[in-house]
């Protein structure tokens, strides 16, 4: 069996973006594996799958690159969103995911707003496995008496993020903290692990070791923690720049709604067909 596929990417984040609004897609994780591979298969940081919805323009389904479903992407949603103002004409659109609905407008040429909704501050909404205060979380790197690594903040966007407040971002320093704090037995569902520079009140430099993916060249919800996380710290304001591999997110934090908002670029690589 074929399915066409379109090759997008946010900012540098890398998908492979499958229309199911009339045909299910239903790969298991060794398809998803092979697929993802980039030296075999296509190449993908998240593997998206557009199926119906009753209650938005659409639904969209993520997995990551090790097979794993998740609940959200926030660069994907503006790829889908773009994608779908396209197809319909509109300025707007609401997608539905697993985290929850959210609403994609046009913000320029390739470009798009991603309403990420509230952010999750409860230690109970990131999860963590035991109450904390998340401004700044009881986890270390290092040894106990000089650790390299420590307080980071926890935020969910829907999936769970913890950012550590660091100007170690090299790709050693990242892979080797993130893979060792990905699967701590603080969070219970595994965690996005984000290494956040703040250049001045309204930069921020950072890089993600993305749960189930890797060290990626953008992640939207890992911006949008990062951002929230470092204004909760009193480090920036609620409206930032964040600088990732693959280029620039602009992400404020509304004061009036509580809500997340993200602006960033779109950009379509290739198409192709997956044999599935």
């Amino acid at each position: 069996m074929t399915r066409p596929f379109v090759k997008m990417n946010g900012a540098g984040n890398d998908f492979v973006v499958v229309n199911a609004l009339e045909q299910p897609f239903t790969p298991d994780a060794d398809q998803i594996r092979a697929l993802g591979d980039r030296a075999s298969g296509e190449g993908f940081d998240q593997l998206i799958g557009i199926e119906p919805s009753a209650t938005a323009d659409a639904f969209m389904r993520v997995w990551n690159a090790d097979g794993s479903m998740v609940e959200t992407c926030g660069n994907a949603l503006r790829c889908v969103g773009w994608l779908l103002m396209q197809a319909n004409g509109a300025d707007r659109v609401l997608i539905d995911t697993a985290a929850g609905p959210t609403v994609a407008t046009r913000a320029g040429d390739h470009k798009v707003t991603v309403d990420m909704g509230k952010p999750r501050l409860d230690w109970t909404q990131v999860p963590l496995a035991e109450a904390m205060d998340t401004r700044g979380i009881e986890l270390q790197v290092g040894p106990i008496d000089a650790p390299v690594l420590h307080t980071p903040g926890a935020v969910s966007m829907g999936n769970p993020h913890v950012v550590f407040f660091t100007d170690r971002q090299d790709d050693g320093f990242v892979a080797a903290s993130g893979s060792l704090v990905e699967h701590h037995p603080l969070f219970p569902q595994g965690v996005n692990v984000g290494f956040a520079n703040v250049l001045d009140r309204d930069h921020i430099r950072l890089r993600v070791w993305e749960r189930g993916a890797g060290l990626t060249r953008a992640c939207g919800t890992g911006a949008c923690a990062a951002l929230v996380a470092t204004a909760r710290r009193g480090l920036t304001e609620r409206r930032a720049t964040v600088v990732v591999d693959g280029g620039e997110l602009v992400i404020d934090w509304d004061a009036d709604s509580d809500h997340v908002l993200m602006t960033g670029p779109v950009e379509i690589e290739r198409t192709g067909v997956l044999s599935i």
